[in-house]
């Protein structure tokens, strides 16, 4: 009866060496799985986390999605209350400016830029002044850019 323990423990044995020896192997397709999904992920989120500023753009026929590889130079403007002539807050990019900031620093930008690369996208709160829109519009033509006025394209 000794005897038979004795085999049987040999045999579990050698049985569990060679289960460990096929176990050693690591498992790479899971991870690349999870790898994968994460890409689509992350490739599907970048474009919507393009404009951080919410800003209710109005609707007018004729317009165009921006379709270019260099991100433009973008001035939001963002209605915060009052009539006309009314509190606006400026954004240059994504950074909050004053109106007395706006033109030194785009005269400064266009500095840097090339002649192909002369175009500001305003976007405008449609609830944003006439007159508030024209001043910005005046700033942009006196730094040397072309204005794009970016609007929501109409359905239909």
């Amino acid at each position: 009866m000794s005897m038979n323990m004795a085999g049987a423990s040999g045999g579990g044995g050698r049985r569990g060496r060679r289960r460990a020896a096929v176990m050693a192997e690591i498992n790479v397709t899971p991870m690349v799985d999870v790898m994968l999904v994460l890409l689509i992920i992350f490739m599907v989120a970048a474009p919507l986390m393009t404009s951080t500023i919410d800003i209710d753009l109005p609707v007018a026929s004729g317009g165009k999605s921006l379709a270019s590889n260099a991100p433009p130079l973008t001035l939001s403007v963002k209605r915060t209350g009052g009539a006309c002539n009314s509190n606006i807050e400026l954004y240059l990019g994504e950074t909050l400016i004053t109106a007395a900031e706006l033109q030194p620093k785009i005269k400064a930008i266009r500095d840097t830029r090339s002649e192909a690369d002369s175009v500001v996208y305003l976007r405008g709160d449609k609830d944003v002044c006439y007159t508030d829109m024209m001043k910005l519009l005046g700033y942009i033509r006196t730094a040397g850019f072309k204005a794009n006025i970016v609007i929501v394209p109409e359905g239909g």
